[in-house]
């Protein structure tokens, strides 16, 4: 069975849940199973964005992050759950100590995927009986479906899970590439987003092919480093290992401050907070992330110091959203006495790409006004060059004050332990 494995290289699975949400509410609930299913932040009329949902939905156009009352109105049928994130997070633990039983080099990097090392699970049987063996276990014992994708690298084989849903395995190896890759436009892969693609259409790069061969001064004058890196994975090419350690490296973004003098006068209190929420909000945008959870830390003059934290419904990532929350926080717990250090923490990050807002009326309406402006500064960055508007908060960042570091709310999610009781 060793022959069937690589002597020198490596043999990488990557495991995509299938809709996984609303895959966990049909497990729980066979009667909604091929029926279109919706998981939103709010099922009432015209509230909330849709999070995820079933392959029978998508087929009328329902798509993530469209409007509730759109998806509803292209599927007057849709089935509408709010989310139950206990309820995933069993299931994904699940998922994860069903991975672990084949190697335990698995290193989960959201809540419904992960990567998998299989290469010294030869004894297992080949690569193809693992992926099919792992699809079915996951069927038959959690009753959810995934995709897998089996590659020598990380790169392809996220990039071959994508290619047959759902239920799907699927081989891509390097020899592969010109033929299945290359032909590809540049924005069907893995890691470039709509604005990349559109950057490398003006240097006349339109395909994966074009990629792989395009001049590496170019690439790294119009997108620096990353741009030779994304060269390296068009041609197939990554070092990265699996490490199932990956999910411990961040937990949390913040940011605290010691007072020039103990403060003991509530406006000047919010203004270090005001000040402190910049630097938070910044620190998020930049690592693409949103807040569930803020706390904040008080220190007094005799150095007791508490910590209090509060649950958000929506995650947040303005600055203004921050330093609500701190102030509300701040007002409920400071006992008034002299103040000497004030911090500010977000946790329970959540990625961009999975992060979804519980909107209601009013802040629909609030977030539709602001489009214009957004459309405005994000023109001004692409002609000018992203630094031409900064916020304020950038410019005040000090390394020195951080506490905590960064990471995805998924991965914090996904830390093995038991789930807490309510």
């Amino acid at each position: 069975m060793k022959e069937m494995y690589p002597k020198n290289g490596r043999v990488i699975l990557h495991v995509d849940m299938n809709s996984f949400y609303a895959s966990v509410e049909m497990a729980y609930d066979p009667t909604l199973k091929g029926k279109p299913l919706a998981i939103a932040g709010n099922p009432e009329e015209r509230r909330g964005i849709i999070v995820t949902c079933s392959y029978e939905a998508r087929k009328f156009g329902v798509k993530t992050t469209m409007p509730l009352w759109e998806a509803k109105k292209l599927c007057p049928q849709l089935i509408v759950r709010k989310p139950n994130f206990e309820r995933y997070r069993k299931a994904s633990m699940a998922m994860f100590g069903i991975l672990r039983n084949y190697t335990p080099l698995v290193e989960p990097v959201s809540i419904d995927e992960g990567y998998m090392d299989i290469t010294e699970s030869f004894e297992l049987g080949t690569p193809l009986e693992i992926a099919e063996s792992i699809q079915k276990r996951i069927l038959e014992q959690l009753d959810l479906p995934c995709s897998i994708g089996i590659a020598p690298n990380k790169f392809l084989a996220k990039t071959a899970s994508d290619m047959k849903k759902p239920l799907g395995i699927t081989i891509l190896r390097k020899r592969d590439i010109p033929t299945v890759l290359w032909p590809l436009a540049t924005n069907q892969m893995h890691g470039v987003g709509k604005k990349t693609a559109e950057k490398l259409a003006t240097i006349g790069i339109h395909t994966i092919r074009d990629l792989a061969s395009a001049n590496d001064l170019q690439l790294k004058s119009l997108l620096g480093i990353n741009g030779l890196r994304l060269k390296e994975r068009a041609n197939g090419k990554d070092q990265r290992p699996v490490d199932p350690e990956a999910i411990e490296e961040f937990k949390s973004i913040g940011n605290s401050t010691t007072l020039p003098k103990d403060v003991s006068n509530q406006q000047e209190l919010f203004h270090v907070l005001e000040s402190l929420s910049e630097t938070v909000s910044v620190r998020l945008k930049r690592k693409n992330v949103f807040a569930t959870t803020l706390a904040i830390t008080i220190r007094y003059k005799d150095r007791k110091t508490i910590t209090r934290s509060k649950k958000l419904a929506n995650p947040i990532q303005l600055p203004e959203d921050v330093a609500s929350i701190a102030k509300e926080l701040l007002i409920k717990n400071w006992n008034g006495d002299p103040v000497r250090l004030l911090g500010i923490t977000g946790s329970d990050l959540i990625e961009q790409d999975h992060a979804y807002k519980q909107l209601d009326l009013f802040s629909y309406e609030k977030d539709a006004k602001q489009e214009p402006l957004l459309h405005a500064l994000s023109s001004l960055r692409e002609k000018y060059g992203k630094n031409i508007i900064e916020s304020a908060g950038s410019h005040k960042v000090d390394p020195n004050h951080t506490i905590g570091t960064a990471t995805s709310f998924n991965k914090d999610f996904l830390r093995r332990r038991e789930p807490e009781k309510e």
